[in-house]
């Protein structure tokens, strides 16, 4: 998108949900916003109040009254954009919102593209690239880690850790590249060993910004987690009681589940994506074959295995081999004894040997609570603190982070070698633009429409 048409357009969308509600959010912003609206509004001269007010009157197109609206206005510099920015709230018939959206363009607004406002926000400063892409984070957040590491991003807690970073990293080129004027003196600027320990600082932190979107992708996407087992295991049973409904069906009937049912629950601040799968066994039921088949395809997909078996029919040399035969790629498993109530404490206690082992009655709903916190205990999030700890969940993020993290390998051997300053430079200034990258200081046209058109129309 042309910079120019974002500095002189006035743009419009509705920035609520689609469909019919109490009330719609229509929101302009451009340096003809108010303008605009004050030639649609019957009520105070929106053109001479103040920033930060509410205004209530009607909107007409000329003598006909669309609606009667609650105007907020937010003048230049003091809004989201740092442009004119006004919010139209009025009734959430679909009819109205037309009416009016209609009449704003006839007035001279366009409609704005995905995202525009951020994108706007971004280009007139009121924050990086990093904290507009956590905008959009923010407004998909569905739990509360996912909310609270987007809202840190979003204030700032991830960029100030770049542009920290590559503050040092600066220092240390404009000496190199001092050094590089005075070329024929033979002087030198810059203390090699200075910037070896500043290189190996920073490697150690992108390491761990690096190790933590492990984390920041299940805070950020959920955890995919297969149930699986033998038929008449009670997988179904079991994705019912952590639904809290009646979402599988349920029958003693082996092969009943055909294929996979999946759905959401969050526990303990994250999401897990549960599928139920169809028993595993050999059968020659074609239908029930293809199931079988796709219950081995969503096990490679899974980041989480829950392994249920009937405790009552099974013994614990079964599990372990089992196990061994699910789990080639050796994800997190989780082994979960199901139907306790039928088994007896002799058999119970045989399956001590079985590490890490949750022994639950489905159907009944025994232990489920110990099972959730088994659950959140595999995905290793006890140590995370989301106050101090700096989360990395996007991935483009993390593809300049490995990319700075490369260049300055190349500028440690490069020292090691004593190669020339130009070439170290020029590694130097590799980091940097990749570390720019993330925080929007180096930037393309490219770039930007990927992350933006990703929005909702009217963010």
């Amino acid at each position: 998108m042309n910079s120019n048409i974002l500095t002189t357009d006035t743009i419009v969308a509705v920035a609520t949900a689609p469909g019919t509600g109490a009330i719609a959010v229509i929101r302009l912003s451009g340096p003809e916003a108010i303008t605009i609206t004050n030639s649609v509004f019957k009520g105070k001269n929106l053109e001479v109040q103040a920033s930060h007010t509410l205004h209530f009157g009607t909107i007409r197109d000329g003598d006909k009254i669309i609606d009667e609206v609650l105007v907020s206005l937010f003048v230049a510099p003091h809004s989201y954009t740092k442009e004119n920015v006004v919010e139209i709230s009025c009734h959430g018939s679909d009819f109205i919102v037309q009416q009016i959206m209609q009449l704003l363009l006839k007035k001279g607004a366009r409609l704005a593209n995905a995202g525009e406002f951020t994108k706007r926000a971004f280009l007139n400063g009121q924050f990086d690239l990093a904290q507009a892409e956590a905008v959009a984070d923010l407004i998909a957040s569905d739990s509360a880690l996912s909310h609270e590491v987007a809202m840190k991003q979003m204030r700032g807690g991830f960029s100030q850790e770049i542009k920290r970073l590559r503050g040092e990293l600066v220092h240390f080129a404009s000496m190199i590249e001092l050094e590089l004027d005075f070329g024929e003196e033979d002087v030198e600027f810059a203390d090699r060993e200075q910037l070896r320990s500043l290189i190996n600082n920073i490697q150690t932190i992108i390491r761990e910004l690096l190790k933590s979107f492990e984390l920041g992708n299940v805070i950020k996407n959920g955890v995919p987690t297969v149930i699986v087992g033998k038929p008449n295991a009670g997988k179904s049973t079991l994705l019912n009681k952590l639904l809290n409904e009646e979402k599988a069906i349920v029958s003693d009937v082996p092969g009943t589940t055909r294929d996979f049912i999946e759905d959401e629950i969050n526990i303990g601040g994250i999401t897990f994506r549960f599928i139920d799968t169809a028993g595993l066994r050999e059968t020659t039921d074609k239908v029930e074959a293809i199931g079988v088949e796709r219950t081995h395809q969503k096990l490679s997909q899974s980041a989480l295995i829950i392994y249920l078996f009937d405790i009552a029919e099974t013994t614990p040399e079964e599990v372990q081999d089992e196990i061994a035969k699910l789990n080639p790629k050796n994800l997190p498993l989780l082994p979960v004894a199901n139907k306790i109530d039928q088994a007896t404490p002799e058999k119970l206690a045989s399956f001590a040997t079985i590490d890490g082992l949750v022994q639950i009655a489905a159907a009944e709903g025994a232990n489920l609570e110990s099972l959730k916190q088994a659950l959140t205990d595999k995905v290793n999030l006890g140590k995370l603190n989301t106050q101090q700890q700096t989360i990395v969940t996007n991935l483009r993020h993390v593809d300049s982070l490995q990319k700075t993290y490369e260049a300055l390998d190349d500028v440690l051997n490069g020292l090691s070698l004593g190669i020339s300053n130009d070439l170290v430079a020029a590694d130097i200034r590799r980091a940097l633009y990749s570390l720019g990258q993330i925080t929007g200081e180096i930037t393309t046209d490219d770039l930007l429409d990927n992350i933006f058109t990703k929005f909702c129309i009217g963010k």
